[in-house]
């Protein structure tokens, strides 16, 4: 019997964020409510925050929106969601109770629903002796049925192997691992990678920035109108080299009849992964109501994965993720 393919989240990071996402409450807090709901109708069952979604007086704006749109469900339809939120290892957070006034924070912004609580990166690379502590810490909050699901978020095969067997060892599993996963952004693949350790371990990969910030809606054009700031810049500096591989996109989409998004979304979800497209408006969720529809056969992620490999250049690494 085929393995059911993954299904599709939605991430909350545009909710508060100005520097890339250019969030005005004024401008986006009905659209982001009417996204939400549109998402849920659609089938949408993971919503995943962070507590560093919004920062200054945006302070846990992410998360705040979404305990709102939460809230406002019918019961019913709140029974069946997942809500997840990231915890950031700032340098002030230490020891094995580090995370516990964040988590009841996060907790409290939330409304009170908070069904998988996550690290938000790993600090291997700067300072690995923080991060067993705090992960142990929520391991305690598991433990002690304070919250049901523990997840990891940007950490590379040997140290989720590693968090997998001490976890494992106290009974704490880890649901999901949340890496950048895009056909710009594909290290999660790689043999021996974070996508063959989460299969063999029974671990959720999910796939953030499944549509690497935008540019892989099939919306941005060499020579056309793009974002302000560090968003425009980067799609200045890589869409003219990814021109064939939105080509090669666009022409699955066709063969669909679906948007070029719907097409990255079930890129992921061919490879294994859930993706988590950022929704704050609305009309994006038809590309997630396409892509329940159909799903890509081998023939087109291999098209798709070629297209990929013969480009120059990709999404910048995330700094935090370790090895």
């Amino acid at each position: 019997m085929a393995s059911k393919p993954p299904g599709i989240g939605a991430g909350t990071w545009s909710w508060g964020n100005r520097f890339l996402w250019d969030y005005r409450p004024e401008r986006h807090d009905s659209a982001i409510n009417a996204a939400f709901a549109a998402a849920v109708a659609a089938g949408v069952r993971l919503f995943d925050s962070a507590d560093s979604y919004g920062t200054g007086a945006l302070e846990g704006r992410s998360e705040r929106l979404l305990g709102q749109a939460v809230g406002a469900l019918p019961a019913a339809q709140q029974r069946d969601l997942v809500i997840a939120t990231k915890l950031a290892p700032f340098p002030w957070r230490v020891g094995r109770r580090g995370f516990d006034r964040a988590f009841a924070a996060s907790r409290a912004r939330l409304g009170g629903r908070l069904d998988r609580v996550q690290l938000h990166w790993s600090t291997a690379r700067y300072a690995p002796w923080q991060e067993g502590p705090l992960l142990q810490g929520l391991s305690d909050l598991l433990e002690a049925e304070v919250v049901p699901q523990l997840g990891i978020s940007n950490m590379g095969p040997r140290r989720l192997r590693r968090w997998h067997g001490e976890l494992q060892r106290r009974g704490v599993a880890i649901t999901s691992l949340q890496v950048q996963l895009s056909l710009l952004a594909r290290e999660a693949l790689a043999p021996g990678g974070v996508r063959d350790v989460c299969a063999e371990l029974g671990i959720e990969l999910i796939a953030y920035s499944p549509l690497a910030l935008g540019l892989l809606s099939g919306r941005w054009q060499t020579g056309g109108a793009l974002p302000s700031g560090a968003r425009g810049s980067l799609f200045r500096r890589l869409l003219p080299g990814i021109s064939p591989l939105l080509e090669e996109m666009a022409a699955v989409a066709a063969e669909h009849w679906v948007e070029t998004t719907s097409v990255a979304l079930n890129w992921c979800r061919a490879h294994g992964a859930t993706p988590i497209p950022g929704l704050r408006r609305p009309d994006q969720v038809e590309a997630v109501r396409q892509s329940f529809r159909w799903m890509m056969d081998s023939e087109e992620r291999q098209r798709l994965d070629h297209a990929a490999a013969m480009l120059q250049n990709g999404m910048p690494a995330n700094p935090f993720s370790s090895s």
